[in-house]
């Protein structure tokens, strides 16, 4: 598998170039061009580890799409393209028997070999409006992310204070703790929300757009629905 990606990074597009019987794996509707040797098996998120009610619950509370893809160049060597549903950036990570830790909307595609579970945010992301799931991807193999905005990548290296709607992907090596910005007051009317503090050594990606606070801005500026 080799993934070209384009157009970096206000509308960035991951064409995964496959050679024959090779396979990767797509969130649902990510998916914007396939050649004709390209054959694609839709699977339910969770399938095989849980069951449906697991896969439900990681559809509904996570933000990722209920289904995931699985396209194979069963027919000779060909090429998938995926892109984000906002404009922004798209990177590519190549894992060795690591583990990240992704916001659930950030996944976009990974190779076979890539495993994927939930991961608890915490109790306070839930009451913060800020996403209870992210995602763990764990193993040998591609890893395709994608971001409001562009991708910055920070060395963490001790404490560091992230907006939790900015955060795309980091590595397990960081811990994290979701907490006020100050105190109650500061948190309700600093426009800052609950943030993210992280803790140890390791890769933080973070986008410089929050999705939240556009989608806020915008919608205020919407004309109302009719009846």
């Amino acid at each position: 598998m080799q993934v070209d990606i384009q157009h970096r990074p206000s509308y960035a597009l991951a064409v995964v170039n496959l050679s024959a019987d090779e396979s990767v794996v797509g969130e649902g509707g990510a998916m914007v061009s396939m050649d004709q040797t390209i054959s694609i098996q839709t699977s339910r998120r969770g399938a095989g580890s849980g069951g449906l009610l697991k896969s439900l619950k990681r559809a509904a509370l996570g933000g990722e799409s209920f289904f995931l893809n699985t396209y194979t160049a069963s027919r000779g060597p060909g090429h998938v393209s995926f892109a984000p549903t906002l404009p922004g950036d798209v990177m590519h990570l190549a894992l060795s028997n690591q583990s990240y830790i992704i916001q659930s909307s950030s996944y976009m595609a990974s190779s076979p070999g890539i495993t994927l579970d939930t991961q608890w945010g915490g109790l306070k992301t839930f009451f913060g409006g800020e996403g209870l799931f992210m995602l763990k991807a764990q193993g040998t193999g591609d890893l395709i992310v994608n971001a409001f905005g562009a991708i910055h990548e920070l060395a963490i290296n001790g404490p560091y204070i992230l907006d939790t709607g900015h955060i795309v992907a980091f590595e397990e090596t960081l811990s994290f703790e979701v907490k006020r910005v100050g105190n109650w007051i500061s948190t309700f009317f600093s426009g800052e929300g609950l943030v993210c503090q992280f803790n140890g050594q390791g890769k933080l990606y973070i986008q410089t757009r929050n999705p939240k606070e556009f989608g806020t801005m915008v919608g205020h500026k919407l004309p109302p629905r009719e009846a």
